[in-house]
């Protein structure tokens, strides 16, 4: 016997048709490229997406065709979002911050028939344009094509949205219908695409608005620092218009002045990003006494934030930070840290030490840690192993692959090692090809990294396993100086103070900066390339 309710399947459409009947004047403020703030409605985005969607119609894309996008967080990509994945058709979003090639394999192996770019991308695409074959169609997110363009048949988006009618009618998909593509980092290897369905994007959505995970409601007005490239914007484009929440898209300019002057401009309550990013915000606050009116809440991802931030965020500026994790692969979000009613009128250092873990899975999600044999470990708070993960929202298997990424129980394995704690709270000690090993014994770099950020003479911190003659391997600190200044032996003498004294780092290395990633995390690959002949202090 079957229930008798209604069944309609999960659209991606169907945010934005709800967003637009039920939160029409609530806005979208985008800061443009061409530096005026553009301000609109959810109604008017979801008439511009029905445009869109018949413009795309004309140029003959059809369900499943691949439209990539290269782009920051504005409007026009919001529309994007939305039209792409509403008609059936795949939304592809490329980091421009990729190198020329890695753009170049990642769009001939989506297969992309249509190219959208922001204007400021417009070199990079005269150079990669020869090179797309699949690619039929170019397409400039501005009002014109400019008068340099070297390519041919290149069309502006506003002109193409001009041509089109509004009375555009959604498909009712299968909503096991491809919906998003967006393609992994690729630090070892080719990048791996990860192929979104609009189902579990919509429970995806629905996980982070939860008063458990990210906390979003009608009564926010958030800003996503973390780019529409990056995971789908960690879902935040989605679960905005979920819940009718302003949506402030800050544009190409990340740095601590233009953020800090947007996040008080717009009110921003709630915002989204990598530490390396909120580095730059506290920073330029601090330098120039400012404060936050509104912002009351920062989730912080991608990487683990380090105790400092966590207690300048709320010491100083009374702004709650939301640990999580997550990966391309979970779409992204896999745990948020919020406290359960037992943490309520216990000690400020117990509930910080509870924070500063990546929190604890909302429904849809479930994790495990395992041995190196894959025997499933305890939750104690203890014992580290390899991260697994299934659920709602998770990867089954790779675009374009041949077999599943997951195990025979439906596991994916994370790459991260962690601890589970009994409340099943999870801390990410390392990535699993990152791990400090001396003696055969475990070293977290993720919480050496995080004690040397609480020095305040250290701006940012690398921590890496360099190999020893006797140990194997001993942990090497690398470290970005704050002022330019820094006391190594007073920074050693600070970490014995707090760990074991064989996790204390051989030696201490200054660099003027930290290499990282296009996603903003540290790419420890490319500092040990960087420090190629460095022998520690007695080998």
């Amino acid at each position: 016997m079957f229930g008798l309710m209604q069944d309609r399947p999960l659209l991606i459409s169907s945010i934005i048709e709800h967003a637009a009947r039920h939160h029409g004047d609530s806005e979208i403020v985008s800061r443009t490229l061409e530096g005026p703030v553009h301000r609109y409605g959810y109604r008017d985005a979801h008439r511009r997406a029905r445009q869109l969607a018949n413009a795309l119609t004309a140029l003959g894309v059809q369900q499943g065709d691949r439209v990539a996008t290269l782009a920051w967080n504005g409007y026009r990509h919001f529309e994007l979002y939305f039209a792409v994945s509403g008609m059936g058709a795949v939304l592809h979003t490329i980091n421009p911050r990729l190198f020329p090639e890695q753009i170049r394999w990642i769009a001939e192996h989506a297969q992309d028939r249509v190219l959208c770019f922001d204007a400021c991308f417009l070199p990079l695409i005269e150079q990669l344009a020869p090179l797309l074959t699949s690619v039929q169609h170019f397409v400039v997110l501005a009002d014109a094509v400019p008068e340099s363009s070297k390519i041919k048949g290149l069309v502006a988006y506003e002109i193409l949205l001009a041509a089109a009618d509004s009375g555009f009618d959604w498909p009712q998909l299968d909503e096991r219908t491809a919906a998003s593509l967006c393609y992994t980092s690729g630090t070892t290897g080719n990048p791996k695409g990860v192929l979104y369905s609009h189902r579990s994007t919509l429970l995806h959505a629905y996980g982070i608005a939860l008063p458990d995970t990210l906390n979003v409601s009608a009564r926010d007005s958030v800003l996503p620092v973390v780019p529409m490239f990056h995971a789908n914007a960690w879902g935040l484009a989605y679960a905005a218009p979920m819940v009718g929440a302003k949506l402030v898209l800050p544009g190409k300019d990340l740095d601590g002045a233009s953020l800090h002057t947007l996040i008080e401009a717009e009110g921003v309550t709630v915002s989204a990003g990598v530490p390396t990013v909120w580095l730059g915000l506290l920073t330029h606050v601090a330098r120039n006494g400012l404060s936050f009116s509104h912002m009351r809440r920062t989730v912080i991802g991608g990487a683990a934030c380090p105790p400092a931030m966590l207690r300048e965020f709320r010491d100083r500026h009374q702004c709650e930070v939301l640990h999580a994790w997550g990966m391309t692969e979970t779409s992204p979000l896999g745990t948020g840290c919020t406290l359960k009613f037992k943490h309520l009128g216990l000690d400020q250092d117990t509930i910080e030490a509870v924070r500063l873990k990546q929190g604890r899975v909302p429904f849809g999600v479930d994790i495990k840690i395992v041995d190196d044999d894959g025997n499933e470990l305890p939750w104690d708070g203890v014992r580290y192993g390899h991260l697994m993960v299934r659920g709602l929202w998770v990867i089954q298997r790779y675009f374009g692959a041949d077999q599943d990424a997951v195990d025979a129980d439906g596991w994916f394995a994370t790459g991260d090692v962690a601890t589970i704690d009994a409340d099943g709270y999870l801390r990410i000690t390392d990535r699993s090809k990152d791990v400090i090993k001396s003696g055969g014994e475990w070293i977290s770099s993720v919480d050496l990294e995080n004690l040397a950020m609480a020095y305040p003479q250290v701006r940012e911190a690398a921590c890496i396993g360099w190999p020893h003659p006797k140990w194997d391997e001993r942990p090497l600190l690398v470290v970005v100086a704050r002022d330019g200044e820094l006391d190594k032996a007073g920074l050693l003498a600070f970490l014995a103070g707090q760990v074991a004294k064989w996790w204390v780092p051989d030696d201490v290395v200054v660099l003027d900066e930290l290499p990282h990633t296009a996603t903003g995390k540290l790419q420890k690959t490319r500092l040990r390339e960087l420090l190629a002949g460095y022998r520690l202090p007695g080998t």
